[in-house]
């Protein structure tokens, strides 16, 4: 359901303070070394959480933490990453679950672990840093977007193809800038975003290597190609696909990136080429800003940051910042947007619902709330109450734990675990030694 009142209230939740050590390490107390973590973990129901500073008998090296997700403890097993990989950052999840990618930002190489020997089977480089991979329905090929790497010729801004059991590249698309990708439910279409675009490109895997394949950036048509571009919108950095993917909603972020106005652009893609939707209200739906989305649903729910003003203070007396994020419901249906309700600032980049209606948005960059850098928000779509609770810096993962009234949340390079009952910590916490980057349930 929508919002029912404008405003979000914000209140203050009880936590747990991680003491910070030397080079960045988690100090903990009861913790296990890795020289103790030897051997498969048995663990029947299991979240990986990356770890480029695990603690060893050897030195510091990048590990995935396994955590046992129904009791909410560490287990003395890991996946060590050393000799593949100098970090372990970002992690996706095969669609089977079968393998799990690793990125080391430090390399921009990735590392495959199989996930039920819990042990690296593959690592491959790639040209350039990414911030956006998937692996598609054939559970074999990834998918990359690299905005800085390049193919001899053309402007920086590549998507390639891998095969992750080889680590040999199949393709590589030019696309200028190529920075975050959508897929649709059935993967037969992939939305590209570019940094600084008014456009969005439109990725068919089935064309790739075909006579459809071209390295210009071509305007969608009735003609089949690989790739061509949808323009007509306003700096649009995210999409989420409708169930049937019959539609596609556009976040165009706007003058939080540099453009004219947010909004949500609804796009019909049973239309060839796509067009923005005729819908009976404007489109795009203006919302107050928008970086990332999740559909629940048939509500879509929007946060961002919008442009700093005069307009933009936060209106609740306990935040001590002058600029507030939003949050925006919108209804599929009848395409009708909440009123934008106060949420943390910085920039949105991860989402996620939670039991009991919680949606837990992530981001980085935040400044000054409450004389803590939080960068997390809890907030109950069945009403106005919403959780800030203190971090300490970027929310980098966020995964809710299936069957469980919990979500892991990867923040400020900790790990902690909030119970959506009350929104707090619960009193049970995993201590990370090291770094906890990202966090993935690995397992049905």
């Amino acid at each position: 359901m929508l919002f029912g009142v404008p405003r979000l209230k914000r209140t203050l939740s009880a936590f747990f303070v991680s003491v910070l050590v030397g080079g960045g390490l988690v100090s903990c107390s009861n913790y296990n070394s890795s020289s103790n973590r030897q051997g498969r973990s048995g663990l029947k129901f299991r979240a990986f959480v990356s770890n480029p500073l695990n603690v060893s008998s050897s030195g510091v090296i990048p590990e995935l933490d396994i955590v046992d997700a129904t009791k909410d403890v560490l287990s003395t097993a890991g996946v060590s990453l050393s000799g593949l990989l100098p970090d372990a950052g970002m992690m996706v999840l095969s669609p089977k679950k079968e393998r799990t990618l690793v990125v080391s930002p430090l390399s921009d190489r990735v590392a495959v672990v199989d996930n039920a020997t819990e042990a690296t089977s593959s690592a491959f480089s790639l040209p350039g840093p990414t911030d956006s991979l998937f692996v598609w329905t054939d559970d074999v090929s990834a998918f990359v977007a690299m905005p800085r790497a390049s193919i001899l010729g053309q402007p920086a801004g590549v998507v390639d193809r891998v095969d992750i059991s080889s680590g040999a590249n199949t393709a590589a698309i030019p696309v200028p800038g190529a920075h975050y990708l959508v897929p649709s439910p059935t993967g037969n279409q992939i939305l590209i975003f570019s940094d600084n675009s008014d456009s969005v490109t439109l990725l068919f895997p089935a064309l790739l290597g075909t006579g459809g394949q071209t390295n210009t950036q071509v305007p969608c048509s009735a003609a089949p190609v690989a790739a061509c571009t949808v323009s007509g919108f306003d700096k649009p950095v995210w999409g989420v696909f409708s169930a049937d993917g019959s539609r596609a909603f556009i976040m165009n972020c706007g003058p939080e990136c540099g453009g004219t106005a947010a909004g949500v652009a609804v796009l019909d893609m049973t239309q060839s080429p796509p067009v923005l939707a005729s819908l009976t209200v404007p489109n795009p739906i203006p919302v107050a800003a928008a970086t990332i989305a999740l559909l629940q649903g048939t509500n879509l729910y929007v946060a961002g940051t919008p442009q700093a003003s005069s307009q933009n203070g936060c209106s609740t007396a306990t935040i001590s910042t002058t600029i507030c994020g939003r949050l925006t419901a919108v209804d599929t249906v009848a395409f009708t947007a909440s009123a934008p309700v106060e949420i943390t600032n910085g920039y949105h980049h991860k989402m996620a619902m939670g039991a009991n209606g919680k949606l837990f948005i992530g981001a980085r960059t935040c400044t000054n709330v409450s004389g803590s850098s939080s960068c997390l928000t809890i907030a109950d779509t069945g009403s106005a109450n919403a959780v800030s609770p203190p971090g300490n810096g970027d929310v980098t993962g966020i995964e809710p734990i299936p069957n469980r009234r919990v979500v892991y949340v990867c923040e400020g390079g900790a790990l902690r675990i909030y119970d959506t009952t009350t929104d707090q910590l619960q009193t049970t916490q995993v201590n990370i030694v090291g770094q906890a980057i990202d966090v993935k349930v690995v397992d049905f």
